[in-house]
């Protein structure tokens, strides 16, 4: 098959498409024919590697796949060939107790297509067949791989981690990016009033088209100032984050009282400071989150299909233009997803 298989770290160069063995399925798994991939920036972590850390080369970007079944292993009956699907991009061993009781992402073996395993950049894929969800039917596979990390992530901040409430104000920071767009539409579901920031107006107006109630540009507006100002002098109940050391003085000190703030990385910035004070005497709470479970992805495409929320594409390119892709990413220079091709 066709792919793009990393077997060292570096820059865009490293991303070419070569041939590479076809994948077999064994006994409860499945191989899809890959129709789309979506990008996240964990596949810039991995491409450029991080220090410390181990990845399992040569290794397969891409964890946000859809496509279509083309072979099932042994044991797997509920499944036919042409069926269309979303893989879900976390996978567990599905056995052990935490697997059991519905909390696969806490599962000891737990690891993300792209990262722990081979990922979607190829023309095809095997994956466990707990992890292949049948694609609505609204959806086309470009929507379909727009979702997995991105919404699957949100879904964990903003309905598990956070709990936002009916009423509750939630402000998302850099709405632009995939993981926020869907917190967004998200904490608007459950109700919430939702306050988003953004670098541009282009990007603070795509974001109340999704719902957001207001918008501030924070490259032109004070956040604190503004959501004290939106609120009333209430503060956010909820801080939705990942950016990092660029966002956090903002998302902290915007914080109401027994406010929480939910981060799920830092693609700006690693190193934080807090002032201690703050955090008891408003009795704040910092919460940690990291994807989510299998049966939250169920819930995430369910929601999809039934136009509850949507997969926000920014662009399709060619698995070919990888390394343009990656440059859009790295850059800041889209809205919502960007989907590659096989």
């Amino acid at each position: 098959m066709q792919g793009i298989q990393i077997k060292e770290h570096g820059d865009l160069d490293i991303l070419k498409v070569c041939d590479i063995p076809d994948p077999v399925p064994e006994a409860g798994e499945v191989r899809i024919q890959v129709k789309a991939v979506g990008l996240n920036h964990l596949d810039l972590w991995v491409r450029r590697g991080i220090p410390g850390h181990q990845f399992p080369l040569p290794l397969i970007l891409g964890s946000d796949v859809a496509g279509v079944v083309s072979v099932v292993g042994e044991g797997v009956e509920d499944l036919k060939l042409g069926d269309e699907v979303i893989v879900a991009p976390g996978v567990s061993c599905g056995a052990c107790p935490v697997c059991q009781r519905g909390e696969d992402h806490k599962c000891r073996s737990y690891g993300i297509l792209g990262e722990t395993r081979d990922g979607g950049y190829a023309e095809m894929l095997v994956v466990p067949r707990r992890n292949c969800i049948l694609k609505p039917k609204n959806l086309s596979f470009a929507q379909g791989a727009a979702l997995g990390v991105s919404a699957l992530t949100a879904w964990h901040m903003v309905a598990a981690r956070a709990a936002v409430k009916k009423d509750e104000w939630v402000l998302v920071q850099a709405a632009g990016s995939g993981v926020s767009s869907a917190a967004l539409q998200i904490a608007k579901h459950l109700g919430a009033k939702v306050i988003a920031t953004s670098g541009s107006d282009a990007k603070c107006q795509r974001a109340k088209e999704l719902g957001a109630d207001y918008t501030i540009n924070y490259k032109e507006e004070n956040v604190r100032q503004r959501v004290k100002k939106i609120t009333e002098g209430w503060g956010a109940d909820v801080v939705i984050d990942h950016v990092g050391a660029l966002t956090w003085d903002a998302s902290v000190s915007s914080l109401a009282w027994h406010g929480r703030l939910v981060t799920c990385g830092a693609t700006v910035g690693f190193e934080v400071e807090i002032d201690l004070r703050h955090l008891f005497f408003k009795s704040l709470s910092l919460l940690g989150s990291t994807m989510g479970t299998l049966a939250e992805m169920h819930e995430v495409i369910r929601l999809a299909g039934a136009e509850e929320i949507k997969p926000i594409l920014a662009q399709t390119l060619d698995l070919s233009d990888a390394a343009q892709a990656h440059r859009l990413l790295e850059e800041h220079q889209v809205f919502g997803k960007l989907v590659l091709i096989p």
